[in-house]
Formats: C-alpha cells, structure tokens, sequence
C-alpha cells in the first residue's frame, strides 16, 4: 500500500509589544529571572487583566498579510489545564471565535505553488518557562526544576494551517515562507534561537487516494526548520511502519529529540473537551470595527510573495529573487535605490547577494550601519562597465566604500585604482609590448587568436593592472591588423 501524509502546522509567535498581553510588564529576551513580572502575570488573586491594543493589531496585520477574515467580534476563553509553568492554573486563550480566520498562504515547492490553508490565527498569552536541571535537561530525568515567570502573559499570536501538507519538505518551507511573512510585519523578531517563534506538527498518514484522515499525532519541540523537516519525516516513517506491521497509531503529544533524531511519547493528547474552555469573565469582548481593520491594513508593506514577483518582472531569475527578497531589508533597499539611480537590476542584485554580503559576513558588520546606498553602489558599477575600474578593483573599492572612506570616485582616486581609459597614453606601452614579442605577433596574424590574451597579461603587467583590459584588446587587435 502507498501512503500519504497528511500534515498541519501550529505556529506559535511572539510579539514584540512593549508591555505584556494582560498588564504592563516589559516583554524582553533573557534577563534575571522573574524580575519581569507583577501580580497579574504571576496570577495573583485579585489581579485583573486588560487587553493590549497593540497586540490585538498586531494579530489583525498578520491575519490580514494571510488573507484571512477579521472577525468583527471575539471574545477571549480560558483554557483550564494544570502546570507549573501556568500560575493561573489556566490560560487565557480563544476558542470558537478567533480573532481572524479562513486564509491561506502560498508556497512555491519545486517550481510548482501549492496554497496552503490557514484555519485561524487566535490570540492568547505565554506561559513562564520550566528549566529542567539534572542530565538531559528533560523533566524525567531532571533533579529539581526552576521556574521563570518573564515570559507569563507576552502576547503570543497562534497561526493554525489546514492538513494541507504532504510532506517533510512542504512543511518547511511553509515555515520558512510563514516566518518571512512574519518578519516583514515587524511585529515579531521571529527568532528561532530565543523562542519567539516555535513550531509544532499535527502529522498523520492515510492510504493514498484516500478522503478519510488518519489518527493524527501532535509532535513538540521543533525550534528550527531544520529540527522541523526531520520531525516530521520521522513522525511520517513511524506511522507507516506501525501500520504495516499491524499496529494502529495512538493520538497522542510526542517530543522530537534533536540528538537522536525520534519522537518520544509525551502524553495522550487531549480533547477541546478537556481544557473546560469558557469565557473569560474579566475581558469584555474585543469589537474589530471596519475602520480599525481598514487602517491596519493600510500599513502593511510589501509582503515577501509580491517583492519576489517585482523582482522577476524586473529581469531577475526567480532564484535570485528568492535569495534577494530574504536578506536584511536595509540591504533590499540598497538594491532598489541602486535601480533607481539608473543601475541594472541584474547588476545590482549580483552585487548586493554577492560581494556585499561576503563584505559583512568577513567583517561582521550590521547590514543597517553600513556605509553604502543604492545611488554609491550604481556609481560603482558604472564605473565598472564604462571601464574606469577592473572588476578585480571594483572588489577593493567597495570595500573602502562599505568601510565609510566616501563615494566610489573619491575611494577609487585615494586608493590608485582607477583603470587607464585613455588610447593615447596606452598607444606607447602597447607599441613597446609588440615590439618585444615579435612571434606573439605573427602567430595571431597567422591565425592563433589565443596569443591575444598573451599580449593584453603583458601590457596589463607593463601598466601594473591599471589599464582598461577590453580597450587594450581592441588596440592590439587593430595594430596588428593595420
């Protein structure tokens, strides 16, 4: 029997509000532990929460770059389960009535777009951190556990994708395109390292061609899209294998392991029945009015997918697009000033995806505190195709440019890099180097065109690499056919 996959993703992303969800504690990365929090977020009796505004558009801007529907009504519930890291004893979350929902994303998997449906994006908050000491760092292993309460209560935004998923492979980029997206908004700094934004799969698997979904298994703890894949081929791997030796899949919440690379059973997961979800009695519904809707909208820029198709319909490769459209924004914009100063977009994108990262990646330099710009970056390769600088030299000009020692003329200049453009002033040298190379001469005018380039290495050495190597060529040619 041939299987197929059947996959969805929840993605869980943290915002980035000045303030908590529910209160006004800070939300940042690290820190001492439990020093960011207050009576609301620690869930002391008496403590009443308030919705942040903030977050409430941050989770419409998502939803409206997925092409969902806002709702113009929701309501927060509590999710009724039991943890240490859940001082409430709850969290308050959302049921029957998100925030946005009914959406899709686009990716694009080996040339073809698949359309990836997005049942709902809710809002809710985190929950504190468990630090599990003793070998391993797992619960079953560990001798004591701390708890950190900073993260309780940072607004995190869930994004729930359909079964849509047929693959490993899908799944990662659907994550990968998802966290662009994301980033794009800047809502959230989507860093995987520091867990604001965390991955986990529904996986299950039926008999292809089949409509029925099998028994679907939740799998945790994926905090890369590399962690991610491997999961869920895992997870894919151990179904069918289960299956076709005559056992039957268990729903269930698995842990991936990252060092050996299986999934471990957690948990039986749980029912929406068994979180005893109900309205939260101490927040008034949220009312999504057309006009608060409307001027979320208005601020969304442009989203990854359209970028990558301005940049095609400008001439590039759909690869490099893709490679442009994902570096630092700051250095898309030195693309699109270059363009706009007149560069070709070809052009511009070779050098922005090329020597300009390979400048900040050995220097290790912030792609925002840079020196260059678009108009700086078109000058110089003008410079390049009029002749005024070799391609080598080109390299070490962008270098003093990045390195903040003025434009591409004045770097070109100070640092003697400048190519001789002048036939006049070549006329003598290219003279001399046929004087002296006699055979060189005969064989091209007995045919042998490859001693040419013999005879340009000889008057680029005579003018020590300054020399326009094309005019040199043309020159030659012509004295040695006059």
């Amino acid at each position: 029997m041939t299987w197929e996959a059947v996959i969805g993703i929840e993605v869980h992303v943290e915002l980035m509000t000045a303030s908590k969800m529910f209160c006004g504690c800070e939300v940042a990365h690290g820190g001492e532990p439990n020093t960011r929090v207050c009576p609301t977020c620690l869930g002391l009796p008496g403590a009443l929460p308030v919705t942040n505004r903030a977050a409430i558009e941050s989770i419409m801007a998502i939803g409206l770059a997925l092409s969902c529907q806002v709702s113009p009504r929701s309501v927060f519930h509590r999710k009724n389960y039991f943890y240490a890291d859940l001082p409430k004893n709850y969290q308050i979350s959302q049921f029957d009535v998100p925030v946005c929902h009914d959406g899709h994303l686009d990716i694009e998997v080996d040339g073809a777009i698949r359309r990836v449906g997005i049942e709902r994006a809710h809002m809710e908050e985190d929950t504190g951190k468990s630090i599990h000491v003793g070998l391993g760092g797992r619960i079953h292993s560990a001798e004591r556990t701390l708890l950190d309460f900073n993260r309780s209560g940072v607004p995190l935004v869930e994004v729930v994708s359909r079964p849509d998923l047929r693959s490993a492979a899908e799944s990662r980029v659907y994550a990968q395109e998802l966290r662009s997206v994301i980033a794009e908004l800047g809502v959230s700094d989507v860093r995987l390292e520091e867990g604001s934004i965390r991955f986990d799969a529904n996986v299950s698997i039926r008999p292809e061609g089949s409509d029925a979904l099998g028994t679907k298994v939740e799998v945790k703890n994926m905090n890369s899209f590399r962690s991610l894949e491997r999961a869920v081929a895992h997870e894919v791997e151990r179904q069918t294998a289960l299956l076709e030796s005559g056992g039957s899949v268990v729903q269930e919440t698995r842990h991936w392991d990252e060092e050996s690379g299986v999934t471990h059973s957690m948990r039986v997961k749980e029912g929406s029945s068994d979180y005893r979800y109900f309205t939260e009695p101490d927040l008034v519904p949220l009312v999504m009015s057309p006009e608060w809707v409307a001027g979320v909208g208005a601020r969304l820029p442009e989203l990854p997918a359209e970028r990558r198709a301005r940049y095609v319909s400008q001439g590039l490769a759909p690869s490099t697009a893709w490679v442009l459209s994902g570096l630092d924004p700051s250095l898309r914009v030195v693309y699109d000033d270059a363009v706009l100063s007149g560069a070709s977009p070809q052009a511009a994108a070779n050098w922005v995806t090329g020597e300009v990262v390979a400048w900040l990646r050995r220097s290790g330099a912030d792609a925002a505190g840079t020196a260059l710009d678009g108009e700086s970056l078109a000058e110089l390769i003008q410079m390049v195709e009029d002749g005024s600088v070799s391609s080598s030299a080109a390299k070490e000009l962008l270098d003093g440019v990045m390195s903040g020692e003025g434009g591409p003329r004045g770097v070109a200049e100070r640092r003697d890099l400048l190519q001789v453009s002048d036939a006049g002033a070549l006329n003598g040298v290219i003279d001399s180097v046929l004087a002296e190379n006699p055979r060189a001469v005969g064989e091209f005018r007995s045919g042998e065109e490859k001693v040419v380039g013999f005879l340009v290495g000889q008057v680029m050495k005579a003018t020590g690499g300054k020399a326009d190597p094309r005019l040199v060529n043309q020159l030659l040619r012509e004295k040695m056919t006059g």
